[in-house]
């Protein structure tokens, strides 16, 4: 699934500062499908294609236009700046691109199912023959980042079956369970499930 697989950092993000609000940024990109080319080098070519597939889908013009003026040489407004594109990608959901990506990694059926929803409805939704409704397209941009995260510790199998495990933080409950019909992302649970699939970025023991 992901596109974002960093093998080299080239300055000015070799300062750490620069290089978490670059990797957070692309991160979320990647996880929303909005990445069109594998990232392998942390660098201004990252950068244009984070500014790509967010204009593609649509999101954060105005800091877009502010990035495209600002050189990756200006070392201390770009950290900034990268930050509040990662916070305009959390509150954008982007369905027309996070519906193809789930789908290739979760498949149609796991994917309806952790959506509450039937698996008609969401062919019609993948594809584009109905619009996506904006409680769907929040636990989709939701379940997004979730894989997203998994996709740092485990390939697809991996991925799909993560969500059929029973865990000792959910109270013995697998991740699937816990996504039950008309979860909302900001409930307990989910907000579990996500911390869960977080902690992998870090441990790949968690």
């Amino acid at each position: 699934m992901s596109n974002l697989r960093i093998q080299s950092v080239h300055p000015p993000f070799n300062e750490p500062k620069l290089a978490s609000a670059a990797i957070a940024a692309l991160s979320r990109a990647d996880a929303m499908g909005l990445l069109s080319r594998q990232v392998t080098s942390l660098d201004e070519s990252a950068v244009q294609c984070l500014v790509h597939g967010m204009a593609a889908a649509g999101i954060g013009r105005t800091l877009l236009g502010n990035l495209h003026g600002q050189p990756c040489t200006d070392r201390a407004r770009l950290p900034a700046l990268l930050t509040q594109i990662s916070d305009a990608l959390d509150q954008s959901p982007a369905p027309t691109h996070e519906w193809r990506t789930l789908q290739d990694v979760l498949g149609l059926d796991l994917l309806a199912d952790l959506l509450g929803i039937s698996r008609s409805s969401a062919r019609r939704y993948l594809s584009g023959s109905r619009n996506t409704p904006d409680a769907v397209a929040g636990r989709l941009h939701f379940l997004a980042y979730v894989v997203g995260d998994l996709a740092g510790a485990y390939n697809d199998i991996g991925v799909r079956r993560w969500f059929g495990r029973r865990r000792s933080r959910l109270d013995g409950k697998t991740p699937a369970e816990i996504l039950a019909d008309g979860w909302s992302p900001d409930d307990d649970g989910p907000r579990s499930v996500q911390e869960l699939a977080r902690a992998l970025r870090f441990s790949p023991v968690t």
